[in-house]
């Protein structure tokens, strides 16, 4: 990946709702979400969430799709995928791998840890 392409992926990623439209769709797998259903479980009215939705393709990290009179929307896992490895590419060395010592945590553990 380029630099100009990360800058632009990182960029789409540097605001609060289209941060959290990306994570949505990460969340919703594959098979992605409708603009409404997205907008619905957001509160984004629609002018606003096409806007957003239009960074996030710019940047390589979304995807439409028609089905009948929908689009449907899905996180691009393989530009996901090439923007995590150029950040990564020149970590510990170059193996390429986050240091065994940093503990990623996911939403689901921190609940039950702050559940327990």
């Amino acid at each position: 990946m380029e630099t100009k392409t990360a800058v632009q992926a990182l960029g789409a990623l540097a605001q609060e709702s289209r941060l959290s439209i990306f994570r949505l769709l990460v969340q919703a797998g594959p098979e992605g979400m409708s603009a409404g259903s997205i907008g619905a479980e957001l509160g984004l009215p629609p002018a606003t969430l096409s806007f957003h939705l239009a960074g996030l393709s710019r940047g390589g990290l979304v995807q439409g799709r028609q089905e009948g009179r929908f689009v449907i929307y899905s996180a691009d896992f393989e530009g996901m995928r090439r923007l995590l490895a150029f950040l990564t590419e020149d970590c510990c060395g170059g193996m390429a791998r986050v240091p065994a010592r940093v503990r990623v945590e996911t939403k689901a553990q921190r609940k039950r840890t702050t559940a327990a």
